[in-house]
C-alpha cells in the first residue's frame, strides 16, 4: 500500500502535465516523436530523444524556411517554447525508465507543439 499512493501521485502529475500538450495540439502544428526505440536509461538513449525533440522543434516552427531576421527570432522563439512545452514529457519518460515500477503511460511518443 505504501508503494502504492507514490506510484498514483506519479501517475497523476504525469497525467497533468500530459493534458495541456493534447490540448494544444489540436490548436498548433505539432509533431510525435518516439522514443520505442531508444534505452532511456542510457544517456545516449536520452541524448538521442533531445536530438529527436530539437528536429521536431525545428520541423513544426518552420526555422529553416525563415526569409528574414525577424522571421528567423519569430521561429527561434517558438522553437525554444516548442522544446520548453516537450520538457515535462521527456522527464517523465525518462523517470518511467529509469523506475519501471511506476507507469506513467503506455505511450512511448510525445508531442512537441509550436504556437
Amino acid at each position: 500500500m505504501t508503494k502504492t499512493l507514490p506510484a498514483l501521485a506519479a501517475l497523476a502529475v504525469a497525467s497533468a502535465l500530459l493534458v495541456p500538450t493534447v490540448s494544444q495540439a489540436a490548436t498548433a502544428d505539432t509533431a510525435s516523436v518516439s522514443y520505442a526505440d531508444l534505452n532511456l536509461r542510457g544517456q545516449a538513449g536520452r541524448d538521442t530523444l533531445i536530438r529527436r525533440i530539437n528536429f521536431a522543434a525545428e520541423s513544426v516552427c518552420a526555422v529553416r524556411q525563415a526569409t528574414d531576421l525577424a522571421q528567423y527570432k519569430a521561429s527561434s522563439d517558438c522553437q525554444d517554447g516548442a522544446i520548453a512545452r516537450a520538457q515535462p514529457a521527456y522527464d517523465a519518460a525518462v523517470r518511467a525508465a529509469l523506475n519501471p515500477t511506476v507507469t506513467v503511460s503506455s505511450a512511448a511518443a510525445l508531442i512537441v507543439t509550436a504556437q
